[in-house]
């Protein structure tokens, strides 16, 4: 059966992360495999699957807030990192909560 609705975390994933993910698939999700494919180490190709993973929760997080599409904009094409804009997002949200007391 097709995907008819593409998740929006797969949308916002471009070509070399499509590709690592069906690599790592095809190689039965073993990182030492896919290191092999890439011609690198097996630190190196976890260090991408946990920036991968971390990509992915963020493009899963539903907010359509300007500001929380922005900071995730920006984590995604590496200008910030995962850590910061988890950060900001979340006092952010705090901010918004306390304002609606």
């Amino acid at each position: 059966m097709a995907i008819e609705v593409m998740p929006e975390w797969l949308a916002s994933l471009d070509e070399e992360d499509v590709s690592f993910i069906k690599k790592f698939v095809l190689a039965s999700g073993s990182l030492k495999e896919v290191a092999g494919i890439y011609g690198v180490t097996y630190p190196t190709v976890r260090l991408r699957l946990d920036r991968l993973i971390q990509k992915i929760r963020l493009g899963e997080q539903a907010d359509e807030e300007p500001y929380i599409a922005l900071i995730k904009r920006l984590a995604v094409k590496d200008k910030l990192d995962f850590d910061t804009a988890k950060l900001l997002i979340n006092e952010y949200k705090k901010l918004r909560e306390e304002n609606k007391s």
